[in-house]
């Protein structure tokens, strides 16, 4: 059991390494197209910091765990919004762009409603796969479009988180290699011994993709949302949550049931409700004066306190 602990810490540390370099050298290939921070936060920056959760659910899928597969997103979805989000308007309140509310997170409300309704029998298909995974390159085109629209700039050193223009485009891919090998590993560390942890407490599959594996793999969203608002960077820092939940359902969920169908009975209506729910108290809150406050932070943080009391003695 003490083995189980040093090797989810562990492994933890190498998602937070690997997303980093998958991010750094990401972003500063999407700069160097010169796209906007907003367009930056809302793919390259969120795809990045959700590579965690694709990794563990296709890894989960391959190996017949699709409650793991399903409550990973779910879980990160949930977790996103009402821990990350929540958290990060305690540090800072968060200032929102105007494509947020009116574009992208009614993109994410609806992508949640479609995976619940494809959920109703317990099971994501192949064919279902394929349309969600068709939903996130969609979602892509239309966010390059946008960023098409708008006169954009080369970050410079004088902005303190958007990583500087590397010298070569080498280096950048480099750093997304290495990035992605290091999550890999990582990964697969964390389902292993999450789930001897869990089931030696009598916790089932469903609670741990919920929650524990959840949590592990949304490291790399918490630590970027909570840098970008010390450093005053509001479009990545809610960007990289919204776009984080798009992806999560279109293509993280698109490409594990595409690669292999997945079943997930363990899920329950509370789980699905509770997404939804958070999805939807999202828009109001950030439709208030076009700025997540600390108040409304608090009240995601208490939420999403009594969601995991609710859950966890199931």
């Amino acid at each position: 059991m003490i083995t189980d602990y040093v090797f989810i810490v562990f492994s933890l540390v190498l998602l937070f390494v690997g997303a980093e370099g998958l991010v750094r050298g990401s972003t500063t290939l999407a700069l160097r197209a010169g796209l906007s921070p907003l367009i930056v936060g809302l793919t390259v920056v969120a795809f990045g910091t959700s590579s965690p959760e694709l990794v563990v659910s296709v890894k989960a899928g391959l190996s017949q765990q699709g409650d793991i597969a399903v409550g990973n997103v779910v879980g990160s979805n949930i977790f996103n919004i009402a821990f990350i989000l929540g958290l990060t308007a305690l540090v800072c309140p968060i200032p929102v762009h105007r494509q947020i509310i009116k574009i992208d997170a009614p993109i994410a409300l609806g992508v949640a409603l479609i995976l619940v309704f494809f959920l109703l029998d317990q099971a994501l298909g192949r064919f279902e796969g394929g349309l969600l995974f068709v939903g996130i390159v969609a979602y892509t085109w239309v966010n390059v479009v946008l960023a098409r629209k708008e006169t954009t700039t080369i970050a410079t050193p004088s902005d303190p988180l958007t990583p500087v223009v590397s010298r070569h485009w080498i280096v950048d891919i480099l750093f997304i290699l290495g990035g992605l090998a290091v999550l890999v590993i990582g990964s697969s560390l964390l389902v292993e011994h999450s789930i001897n942890l869990a089931k030696d407490f009598g916790v089932s599959d469903a609670v741990i993709g919920l929650t524990i594996v959840a949590a592990g793999t949304s490291m790399p969203e918490l630590a970027t949302s909570i840098v970008a608002a010390f450093r005053k960077q509001p479009d990545i820092a809610i960007g990289n949550i919204v776009g984080s939940n798009i992806f999560n359902i279109l293509g993280i969920l698109g490409l594990s049931s595409l690669i292999s169908p997945l079943s997930a009975a363990g899920i329950s209506t509370l789980d699905y409700a509770t997404m939804i729910v958070f999805t939807v108290i999202l828009i109001p809150l950030l439709y208030t004066g076009r700025l997540l406050h600390r108040l409304e932070g608090g009240l995601l943080l208490f939420l999403y306190g009594a969601y995991i009391f609710a859950l966890w003695p199931a």
